[in-house]
């Protein structure tokens, strides 16, 4: 009981006699006062209290570590864009190099097998 708590004990002591036995009588009562009921009550509210505020400190630290995945993935997902898009132009820029290098070896190519010969004498005077 949680307001008043009585206890009574009765004790008797064996007698050898027919003699009815003398009683040895002893009685506890404690009865809680009600300022401890109250103090009790209020530790336990105040003790659901503090772990509602747990909880919700929680729940607010756990939204703000979503937040920041987010914008974290976010802000990765836009530099695998930029990286691709730099990718993409600088593989463009070496098959363009790659054709130039490709059009000057056929230039070279050709250069090489002219000669220059003179009309009139019909001699070669200039090989590249």
């Amino acid at each position: 009981m949680e307001g008043s708590h009585q206890e009574m004990q009765l004790f008797s002591s064996p007698s050898p006699d027919h003699n009815p036995p003398p009683l040895d009588l002893q009685l506890s009562i404690s009865l809680n006062k009600p300022e401890r009921v109250a103090m009790r009550k209020m530790r336990k509210a105040a003790g659901v209290e503090a772990l509602k505020w747990q909880a919700a400190e929680q729940i607010r630290l756990a939204a703000m570590e979503k937040a920041y995945a987010e914008r974290v993935r976010e802000l990765t997902r836009r530099e695998m864009e930029m990286a691709q898009s730099e990718f993409a132009r600088a593989r463009a820029m070496w098959e363009r190099a790659r054709e130039e290098v490709q059009r000057a070896e056929r230039i070279k190519e050709r250069m090489d097998s002219l000669s220059a010969t003179c009309h009139s004498c019909r001699h070669n005077t200039f090989t590249p």
